[in-house]
């Protein structure tokens, strides 16, 4: 951990990542913004805290060693599992002690998010950091208990929990997003000097989520790409037998946006594959050009294994 402070006093900012031991993309994040922090332009105090879990970093595991996992821990106790003293430390001595957080995350392991956020909108302070930071897809999504966002919202500390890209690996446009999120929201907060810029894109913001899963065994040719719009309907991948027998197609439920993908070529019957979320009506194309504008800045997010329809790569 390490803790900045401005020549003058400000918000507290927590930026924190590797809860899961296996989510590396927070901590190249954490360290870019360090080396472009200047404490004498800082005005209140930046605490960087690169890996949380490191028990599970060390292994390059998820959880910790007791198979349990630290974001539904909080907001812990002194006696009991190493999860929950773990999470009594960190909440006591430094989430208690921050007046903002940005959580840093990706996907689990054999998945991919798109860059996006989740957050309380209902709370003032936590929509206006999540229109700061600038992410292509923004949920409103409730808690879930034991996460150390919900024990820092119910403590009146605003929360943002970043999502993107995939376990145990770097990827380079989801780092580049959030490192620039991030910046953005400590402008937004007055802990960096301000710059002229354009006005900002509205806020997309998800109506709801779910996963489409696999209704088979086999391996899967994947049709969509991550951020693409896809309608009622259409296909969004085929899973076959290794000898090409009792191919499925799987479609999507109805229009929305894809947000989350199953990295992996093989795949049993229930796996979650696509992550897709919903917009109203009319937010839907303008949902997909902010998406569009952001990954043409910053490129090579997508992973598709088979195209057969022109126009999706």
């Amino acid at each position: 951990m390490e803790v900045v402070n401005g020549r003058l006093q400000g918000p507290v900012l927590l930026i924190s990542a590797a809860i899961h031991g296996d989510e590396l993309n927070g901590v190249e994040v954490v360290r870019q913004i360090l080396s472009l922090v200047d404490p004498h332009k800082l005005k209140g105090t930046l605490v960087a805290v690169p890996v949380v879990n490191v028990f599970g970093f060390l292994q390059k595991s998820r959880y910790l060693p007791d198979r349990r996992d630290l974001n539904r821990s909080f907001p812990g106790s002194l006696k009991g599992s190493i999860a929950a003293r773990l999470a009594n430390q960190f909440f006591n001595q430094v989430v208690s002690r921050c007046s903002h957080i940005i959580d840093l995350h990706t996907a689990a392991v054999h998945r991919t998010n798109l860059p996006q956020l989740r957050v309380n909108l209902d709370d003032p302070v936590s929509a206006a950091m999540a229109q700061a930071f600038g992410a292509p897809v923004v949920i409103n999504a409730a808690t879930r208990d034991g996460s150390l966002r919900a024990v820092a919202q119910a403590e009146g500390i605003p929360v943002l929990t970043y999502e993107g890209g995939e376990a145990l690996r770097f990827d380079s446009s989801a780092i580049s997003m959030a490192v620039k999120g991030c910046i953005r929201v400590m402008r937004s907060l007055g802990m960096q000097p301000s710059r002229r810029r354009s006005p900002p894109h509205p806020m997309v913001v998800a109506r709801s989520t779910s996963w489409v899963r696999a209704e088979q065994d086999g391996i899967i040719r994947s049709q969509v790409a991550l951020g693409a719009k896809v309608q009622k309907g259409e296909v969004l991948a085929k899973i076959a037998a290794p000898l090409g027998h009792g191919e499925f197609t799987l479609l999507a439920p109805k229009e929305g946006i894809v947000i989350g993908q199953h990295t992996l070529p093989l795949v049993n019957e229930g796996d979650a594959l696509f992550h897709l979320a919903y917009f109203e009506q009319q937010q839907v194309e303008e949902a997909q050009a902010h998406i569009d504008s952001l990954l043409e800045e910053e490129p090579n997010h997508g992973m598709v294994y088979d195209v057969e329809e022109p126009g999706l790569t």
